[in-house]
């Protein structure tokens, strides 16, 4: 039996699997809870971790992407550590990008990156997904089986991504390669920053994108590039080319890395619950609710991170001035006083959509409306052009005793392969 008092979240490979059981015991003790690594304090339960993600003046994301290992050059000492924090945020990895950044910074940069994210531009960007949906799905449906993920998942969410923000369709095959970054964040086993590492593992997208922007200042089109290139801030000032382009780097490399796993997680769900493509292939309208439900009991994100600015008290237990928050978005969404029986896979769920799977507050995910589309478009494309989705027997094991392979990465939640077999539907399209 594990003793999960000696466990090490950031280095202990046995928990990709399955974290959960981790995440009950934390619980048991407190949903904010002590581990004994790093004085991270570790949040397992809804209504403390949605109070936390609220309250940005208390819970600086400077540290979001690095955790417990944000180094700063003095020791965060006293019951208010803001002056340290902000003098030297921009020491930490990602701190040119909005998910780091606190307001009124981060304000203005989101307020920017929304203007591609409207209803109007995500109801156009739907009809190109249709398109591609069809089209990934071409390349391998008369196998009758595949890799999903990288046959599907991930060159779907990156042409998705890559159209909401204009990127030409001529130019969206070389942006295959840009899919995830050259390891997955906060590495299992490499929990600390090599000194090797660049701060921004951006940059090479930012050079795309900074092509791009350049030019449509210079040259404005009828397009979307040209729209966020020529984009304001709310206050009316123009924003330097770089921040432009960071905004739109970052939602490229989020956006399709996420999604990718919110899809595979979706069709692992349907193929270990034959039952649910039957009722989902009867009833389209439940899609949503699925998806919703996917969400919740599978998030994307394992773990986001916050420092503490100031002494305060959350749930009853205080949490000193620079002490890093762990917020456990899967803990917080199997947490039994908010989700009856959490453990279960209720597509009828009543409250499902209260997940924490694109957290809460200012720093809720911006693509989050685009990724429930993605799904909802992918979900019905390939109910549509199959039957019988089933896991692959060689690769997953049998019923009962299957088998994956997760990424190993202590911030996200999704799995390296997924291999099903099915028989495909010629449909008209």
């Amino acid at each position: 039996m594990t003793d999960y008092d000696q466990v090490d979240f950031f280095t202990d490979a046995t928990l990709l699997e399955d974290p959960y059981p981790y995440f009950e015991h934390l619980r048991s003790k407190c949903p904010i809870a002590a581990t004994n690594t790093y004085g991270v304090l570790a949040v397992t339960g809804w209504d403390e971790a949605s109070e936390i993600y609220r309250d940005h003046d208390t819970f600086s994301s400077c540290n979001s992407v690095i955790g417990p290992f944000a180094e700063f050059p003095v020791p965060l000492e006293g019951d208010d550590v803001s002056a340290t924090i902000d003098a030297h945020r921009d020491l930490l990895p990602m701190n040119e990008h909005m998910v780091t950044m606190d307001p009124p910074m981060h304000t203005q940069e989101r307020a920017l990156l929304m203007r591609l994210l409207t209803p109007k531009r995500l109801q156009e960007n739907e009809e190109f997904m249709w398109r591609v949906a069809d089209r990934q799905l071409d390349e391998f449906l008369a196998n009758g089986k595949c890799e999903f993920i990288s046959e599907y998942a991930q060159p779907f969410a990156m042409f998705a991504v890559a159209d909401v923000l204009g990127v030409p369709e001529a130019d969206q095959g070389e942006f295959r390669k840009f899919f995830g970054l050259s390891q997955p964040p906060g590495m299992v086993n490499q929990a600390d920053v090599r000194d090797d590492e660049p701060l921004n593992k951006l940059d090479s997208l930012d050079e795309w994108f900074s092509t791009y922007i350049e030019d449509r200042r210079a040259n404005p089109r009828h397009d979307i590039l040209t729209d966020l290139a020529q984009g304001t801030y709310p206050d009316g000032s123009i924003p330097p080319v770089v921040n432009v382009v960071r905004s739109a780097t970052f939602l490229f490399a989020a956006g399709q890395e996420t999604t990718a796993k919110l899809l595979a997680n979706c069709v692992q769900h349907l193929c270990e619950k034959p039952e649910l493509q039957d009722e989902l292939r009867s009833n389209r309208d439940l899609i949503p609710e699925f998806i919703e439900e996917a969400l919740r009991l599978e998030s994307p994100v394992k773990a986001d991170f916050r420092m503490t600015r100031r002494t305060t008290s959350v749930g009853g237990v205080e949490i000193k001035a620079g002490t890093p928050v762990m917020l456990l978005n899967g803990a917080a969404n199997r947490d039994p006083r908010r989700f009856e029986c959490p453990e279960e896979f209720r597509i009828e769920r009543p409250n499902s959509r209260e997940h924490l799977a694109f957290g809460r507050g200012h720093h809720s995910c911006p693509g989050g409306p685009l990724a429930r589309v993605e799904a909802r478009v992918s979900l019905n494309r390939i109910l549509d052009r199959t039957r019988d989705l089933r896991l692959s027997a060689e690769h997953h094991g049998t019923d009962g005793n299957w088998h994956f392979d997760y990424e190993p990465t202590w911030i996200l939640r999704g799995l390296t392969k997924l291999h099903i077999e099915f028989t495909p539907v010629e449909v008209e399209q």
